[in-house]
């Protein structure tokens, strides 16, 4: 009996402890679908808005309001416990912005909107904060949404629908390392997802900007974006330095935007952050306003609107010093080699590199495209072309290339680097096509999209770096994948009409050669026969079955 008793109680305390794990189990699993959950219910809180626009300001606005309170209270909570309960120190804007906090007025404080969500003036409580914290927040100006929420056009019971769902996003309740990045990369990815083509363009996928900074590794100097979208190079720039255990100070961020909701996305990402960071007072484009003219840069990282049209009037910027050295200034119906030729002025002319983005058809394009392209093949300027799979980006399915540009690919005994002049690198991964990611942009509909993975990253950047190695023993051509050109010789680019297109260069196997047809085909017979067998078995089995019981198969 006794014994009978322990073996019951050890089952029991047996039975607790595996369904506390479970529990555990679950609760993690829960708290990571919450969080998804309480996300994917502030994209659908405006659902009755009818911009795609306004109702990701709207959301996105409330998502700075509730983390720049957050980041108040914390370094409000540290002034307290360092000066006691004092109003001159507590209240005091220079304690908060020293350390990358902005200062809140007690009515744009999170808290104080928390309160208020059911009042009826709750639209115009939120305005008005914004417009507290631009004032009182220099660096700030121009960047909050100002009288968005009076005219959204919907309730006040919707808008604290909005207002619950933000507040539960919570640092406490979700422990992870980089939650407002997590967020913030969540709204803009399924907002440019669900949008149309042009809101395609203010963002690019996370795994192509981490692959740029990858290839061109921006750990000190200064990091240009002509074309910033909502800033998403900038961020990985920053992170590539985090990975590397580098350090965040020796990183300046400059850049512009021309269009003025994207400009204050950008401005509003980076902020949150706690991004140091100049895109000029306001918006503009990098063609008819450069608001960094000549400044020179270490890092250029961006994704230029593909073969934009009309970026000037026909006879605008034709003697722009930007193009100088060219017999002709970049056609007006396609600004492809107008962002190449600015994006070179810009860099440092002893040790800048750019990786940017462009459609496929500039590889290959003719008339003055391909005059500025064979000069600047002959000037030395580009290093590497590597094709992207198809289907990657929210604007356009098309296949997209990026560009390495290094204005020195000359042997560097520092970094151990051989010197690759008159030579590029091309790759092609348009079969890397595997890895596919899904947003959901609405109820019961996704959106897939081809992405890079980390060891696809790191694959990628281990070609270009023993390219440029040294040791030239770590390099090889892969056939289908990878090839280095040189400019002159049979078969080099010169020889190619200064095409930068890879599938000119990099060795194709026809797979068809490889098959043993004879071989094949008396398998395939074999096959057929032992089919045709059990077929004729299977039959007879059924007319001896049917005849058993009196039935007859015609």
């Amino acid at each position: 009996m006794i014994c009978t008793i322990i073996i019951f109680y050890i089952f029991i305390v047996h039975s607790k402890q595996e369904m506390r794990k479970v529990m555990a189990k679950e609760n993690k699993k829960n708290t990571e679908v919450s969080l998804e959950t309480i996300l994917w219910n502030c994209r659908v809180a405006l659902r009755t808005v009818g911009s795609t626009e306004k109702n990701r300001d709207a959301v996105i606005a409330l998502v700075f309001l509730k983390f720049a309170g957050d980041k108040f209270n914390k370094r409000r909570q540290q002034l307290i416990e360092q000066y006691g309960n004092i109003e001159v120190f507590i209240e005091k804007p220079s304690f908060y912005n020293a350390e990358n906090v902005y200062y809140l007025q007690e009515t744009a404080r999170w808290s104080y909107i928390v309160q208020n969500a059911s009042a009826k003036n709750i639209a115009i409580t939120i305005d008005t904060a914004m417009k507290d914290i631009e004032e009182t927040n220099k660096s700030l100006k121009g960047t909050l949404p100002l009288n968005l929420f009076a005219t959204l056009g919907t309730s006040t019971a919707t808008i604290k629908s909005l207002i619950d769902e933000v507040n539960k996003i919570d640092e406490t309740r979700f422990q992870e390392e980089d939650l407002i990045g997590r967020v913030y990369e969540y709204f803009l990815q399924v907002y440019a997802a669900s949008g149309t083509k042009e809101d395609g363009e203010f963002y690019t996928p996370a795994s192509v900007v981490k692959l740029i900074a990858e290839l061109i590794e921006p750990y000190s100097g200064v990091v240009y974006d002509p074309c910033a979208g909502s800033g998403g190079m900038f961020v990985q720039s920053l992170k590539f330095v985090d990975r590397h255990n580098g350090n965040r100070k020796n990183i300046s961020i400059i850049g512009q935007e021309a269009n003025p909701n994207t400009w204050r996305l950008c401005k509003m990402n980076l902020a949150i952050r706690g991004i140091a960071h100049n895109l000029g007072e306001k918006n503009a484009s990098t063609f008819l306003e450069d608001l960094h003219k000549d400044k020179k840069v270490d890092f250029i990282m961006a994704n230029p609107p593909f073969n934009l049209k009309n970026w000037r009037d026909k006879d605008e910027l034709t003697d722009d010093p930007r193009f100088q050295g060219f017999e002709n200034a970049p056609p007006v119906a396609n600004a492809n080699y107008a962002w190449i030729l600015h994006m070179i002025s810009k860099l440092d002319v002893n040790k800048g590199i750019a990786g940017f983005l462009l459609a496929n058809g500039a590889l290959n394009s003719d008339g003055i495209e391909l005059e500025i392209r064979k000069k600047l093949l002959e000037d030395d300027k580009i290093e590497a072309i590597i094709v992207l799979p198809r289907d990657m980006f929210y604007s356009t399915d098309i296949s997209v290339t990026l560009w390495i540009v290094n204005m020195n690919k000359g042997a560097n005994e520092e970094k151990k680097l051989r010197s690759r002049v008159n030579e590029v690198l091309f790759m092609d991964l348009r079969r890397w096509d595997n890895y596919v990611e899904e947003i959901a942009i609405d109820k019961g509909k996704k959106k897939k999209k081809v992405a890079l993975t980390d060891e696809q990253i790191e694959e990628i950047r281990t070609i270009y770096s023993n390219w440029k190695d040294e040791d030239t023993s770590n390099y090889q051509d892969i056939p289908e994948l990878c090839k280095s050109v040189k400019l002159d010789g049979v078969g080099g680019i010169r020889d190619k009409n200064y095409s930068l297109a890879p599938s000119k260069y990099i060795e194709f196997i026809d797979h068809d050669l490889d098959i043993d047809f004879d071989k094949e085909m008396s398998r395939i017979q074999g096959e057929m026969r032992e089919l045709m067998k059990v077929e004729k078995e299977s039959q007879r089995m059924l007319e001896d079955a049917f005849r058993g019981i009196g039935y007859a198969i015609d």
